[in-house]
């Protein structure tokens, strides 16, 4: 027998997660950005019926420093799920591109690594436009859809861990 985790589509109602805990690493760059993500975050959560308590926020300096913070963490055995938010605004120079394949490659390697998940709430874009637009604009909020992912996924690693 088989059980099906998903049906593929997205779904309205999130899974029930009593004593979830959760910790969300905030870069300070683009404090104005990254704060908004955190928000929406703590919104979805509090929606949820998490407590203060449930959820712990943490600063780095910059959008590098979120794959240590998120180990560190990780490691600290306190948290079910690490939420990393940052927001790396594409320049002049390529700089962009080291900062955001340090970043994508650091998270991708805890999540293949790691027992808990570990998502990825880094926003890249062209401008700072773009980001306002997706940390509360006009295409909504990146930090709310990443509240929601780490609580579909840490139901996810729940149903496979008691398999």
């Amino acid at each position: 027998m088989s059980t099906v985790l998903s049906t593929g589509a997205p779904s309205t109602a999130l899974p029930h997660v009593g004593g979830m805990r959760v910790a969300i690493v905030q870069a300070e760059w683009n404090g104005h950005i990254t704060g908004a993500l955190t928000r929406g975050a703590l919104d979805l959560f509090r929606s949820q019926g998490f407590s203060d308590d449930d959820v712990q926020v943490f600063t780095v300096p910059g959008a590098v420093e979120l794959t240590f913070a998120a180990s560190q963490l990780i490691e600290s055995s306190l948290f079910d799920t690490v939420i990393v938010f940052g927001c790396v605004i594409r320049g002049g120079t390529p700089h962009f591109d080291y900062v955001c394949q340090s970043v994508t490659q650091g998270i991708t390697s805890l999540n293949a690594d790691c027992d808990i998940p570990v998502i990825f709430g880094v926003l890249t874009v062209d401008n700072e436009q773009d980001a306002l637009d997706r940390a509360g604009g006009r295409l909504g909020n990146k930090g709310t859809e990443a509240a929601e992912a780490a609580i579909k996924m840490y139901h996810f690693a729940s149903t496979v861990k008691n398999m």
